[in-house]
């Protein structure tokens, strides 16, 4: 919103002195209420009213040599007027009045009204076919969308961004690995499922709707203008992302792959997950309500927040591994930043650790949970406590001085009769430095290294650190 004028000039006289304290509450009043009613929105209606910050113009994007900034990304969250109540804690966990742009799209009128995120009524939908049976037409009107929110002609649009009720993003890491891109180009960029079988039924080149996928401006443009006609000839399809991914195919344009957006179709612990996140910056989380709490002891709210505690302070180290080892206890030491730390008897190389640990089971309960139906290598998750490397969770995080210090607290097990270098430690303490990756080690990355600095009995200090030029993680001779 623009900023109000002031007066430069110096009130002298007797009379204007005594104008001068009324003329200023008036204002301050005015101000606040300006800034109050350009964010609430009518609800009698079913166009809602617009922010201050994405106000409708028919300006277009121009060329631009800015770095991509949060404001260049309007998002677009399907919900329902029943769901949306519900889902509402995973918006606000991530959704920032007043700094992040974009509706919420329900198909009635909520009977909770929350002020802090716009919303907008679905447009009717009825002349579109929707034959899968057994199916939700819905479809339709979350696929629409992408129509609805680019038709709004907002200003200074890089990205339109779509996603879930229930999906979390993490917008730092998503405008960073936005940035890489010519948004001025047709880019379609997400993540297709981490089930097999989702993939085959769909397509392994699609990009999962909960997992959240980015459309860059210039694509959304035409896509909009040629949505309703391409969507009549794919009545036959179950979802909304299938219908835009057909529809993108027919536009000619295939999916940008970036892995750290997260559909999560699997059930059970995704400690597997988490603790060995593949090399890019954790961009969205999915379904975290069909899964167990991603901390131990706590529920599903108390567990993000506990894993935002370490997005907070370093986003975009949050789940990056780095492995490093102690030669003269022979250690191996596996830390998935601001989530847990694993330290293993004996030297365990580096590729032996990167797959990811089955701690979860298909997303579908008919497949043979026993079976390999994920999308990446795994490796076994031992069904005994006691036969698995000691396990540390972050307990908190912050920044001091030139460095941030996160610790992390042993989960001990019951029964488990405790031998070797670990059989005293209760404590991780974890240093190093705000990652800022530039545009070229995002489009190269490196894994990091780390150095355990002090001898310990309860405890291990490490810190992580670039690794050098001819540096390999491995255990000395």
């Amino acid at each position: 919103m623009p900023s109000p004028y002031t007066h430069s000039k110096t009130l002298t006289t007797t009379a204007t002195r005594f104008l001068k304290t009324p003329l200023v509450l008036l204002s301050s009043f005015l101000l606040f209420y300006l800034l109050y009613h350009t964010h609430i929105y009518s609800l009698s209606t079913p166009t809602i009213t617009h922010t201050s910050l994405s106000t409708p113009t028919t300006t277009t994007t121009t060329t631009t040599t800015t770095t991509t900034s949060l404001h260049h990304l309007v998002f677009g969250i399907a919900s329902s007027s029943n769901s949306y109540p519900k889902r509402l804690s995973y918006i606000h966990t991530w959704f920032k009045p007043y700094m992040t742009r974009g509706y919420i799209f329900l198909d009635h009128i909520p009977t909770y009204n929350d002020t802090l995120i716009p919303i907008l009524i679905s447009k009717d939908t009825s002349k579109f076919p929707y034959t899968f049976p057994r199916g939700l037409r819905s479809a339709i009107r979350v696929s629409r969308i992408v129509k609805e929110i680019v038709d709004l002609n907002l200003f200074n649009v890089r990205w339109f961004i779509f996603g879930d009720d229930d999906t979390v993003f993490f917008t730092e890491n998503l405008v960073k690995t936005l940035s890489k891109y010519d948004h001025n180009k047709w880019y379609y960029v997400g993540s297709n499922s981490e089930s097999f079988d989702q993939n085959t039924n769909y397509s392994f080149d699609m990009a999962f709707g909960g997992g959240g996928f980015a459309i860059s401006y210039s694509l959304g443009k035409v896509l909009a203008k040629v949505l309703d006609k391409c969507l009549m000839r794919y009545s036959h399809l179950y979802g909304s992302d299938s219908r835009i991914f057909s529809c993108l195919t027919e536009l000619g344009v295939g999916l940008t792959h970036e892995p750290g957006f997260h559909q999560v179709d699997m059930r059970g612990s995704l400690f597997g997950m988490l603790s060995a996140h593949p090399l890019a910056p954790l961009v969205s989380l999915h379904h975290l309500d069909n899964v167990e709490p991603i901390f131990p002891g706590m529920n599903h709210s108390q567990a993000l927040e506990q894993l935002l505690l370490a997005v907070k302070v370093d986003s975009e180290r949050i789940l990056q591994q780095t492995v490093c080892y102690d030669h003269s206890k022979s250690l191996t030491i596996s830390i998935s930043w601001g989530y847990s730390v694993q330290v293993y008897e004996g030297n365990q190389l580096l590729p032996d650790l990167l797959p990811l640990q089955r701690s979860f089971v298909p997303w579908r309960r008919s497949v043979n949970a026993y079976s390999n139906p994920f999308m990446f290598n795994i490796r076994e998750y031992s069904k005994y406590p006691c036969k698995r490397p000691a396990v540390f969770y972050l307990e908190n995080v912050f920044s001091k001085a030139n460095e941030i210090q996160s610790n992390y607290k042993r989960q001990f097990v019951k029964h488990c009769v405790q031998n070797g270098s670990v059989k005293n430690l209760e404590e991780i303490v974890v240093f190093s430095q705000k990652l800022d990756l530039d545009i070229g080690k995002l489009q190269a990355p490196r894994r990091h290294c780390c150095d355990v600095l002090t001898p310990f009995d309860t405890k291990i200090d490490v810190r992580i650190r670039q690794c050098g030029d001819e540096e390999l993680i491995a255990m000395d001779p």
